[in-house]
């Protein structure tokens, strides 16, 4: 792409996209791949894989600094972070290679099925019940799976593996610490593994854009997530999740 066509105007509209969508993701742990692949798909017509691709690049750079954010306030659980690691990069590839050799989408709305349920599970906890902190069960599962949507639907590592963990009664703060940190290592195994199947192309304005919005808003979110209360980040989980997998899933079926 000629450098030289991007304008202050053209970018500017995916500038506040992209810082929109990191200050909701580094602050509640989801949220950025659902509304940039939308974005990417809905608006600019790229292809599913495409824009996958090209928003895990972006995301790469995004939850780097991201993840040194949390690092640097506490946000994040050291044997909980290794413990999604690896089955996350597993899942990641393999949902990767599936996306641009396979159709992925006949599963799509079973997942946001699944996630509308949880979202509405994680707001009415935040709503009725005290919050609790609790040592997680199943997180081996959560990360391989995670991993595998995050690639193959253009978003999920979030949702899956933030809410799952919310429901299971770890601490908020160090569970979206934890999971942005991981998804950076997530992010750029995936990003490799989409430009060794498509090929290394351009950046469009969309992800240039992107790109910007979200690298200046990376810092905010950990702060965010640090000084939100425990019941005040359950119900803000439970609202977006709810309201991005509602979104998708009517998208999904119409």
């Amino acid at each position: 792409m000629d450098l030289s066509l991007l304008s202050f105007e053209t970018l500017l509209p995916f500038i506040l996209v992209g810082f929109g969508a990191q200050i909701v993701d580094g602050a509640l742990g989801m949220a950025f791949g659902v509304i940039c692949n939308t974005l990417l798909v809905a608006v600019m017509g790229l292809s599913p894989a495409r824009a996958s691709a090209n928003v895990h690049i972006v995301e790469t750079f995004t939850t780097a600094v991201s993840g040194i954010s949390h690092v640097l306030h506490g946000n994040v659980d050291k044997r909980l972070f290794f413990r999604l690691l690896v089955p996350g990069i597993i899942g990641g590839v393999s949902g990767a290679y599936l996306l641009t050799n396979v159709d992925g989408e006949t599963v799509k709305p079973f997942v946001l099925g699944y996630l509308i349920a949880v979202g509405v599970y994680l707001l009415i906890r935040g709503l009725l019940f005290p919050p609790t902190n609790q040592k997680p069960k199943v997180v081996e599962p959560l990360g391989l799976i995670g991993g595998f949507l995050d690639a193959a639907g253009g978003g999920g590592w979030g949702p899956i593996v933030t809410s799952n963990l919310l429901v299971q009664g770890v601490e908020p703060r160090r569970v979206v610490g934890t999971v942005n940190s991981v998804e950076f290592f997530l992010t750029t195994i995936v990003s490799l593994t989409f430009i060794a199947n498509l090929g290394l192309k351009d950046f469009a304005t969309a992800t240039v854009g992107l790109l910007i919005g979200g690298v200046l808003a990376a810092p905010f979110g950990a702060v965010m997530a640090k000084r939100i209360p425990t019941k005040v980040m359950l119900i803000l989980v439970g609202i977006v999740l709810t309201a991005t997998s509602t979104y998708g899933f009517i998208s999904a079926v119409l």
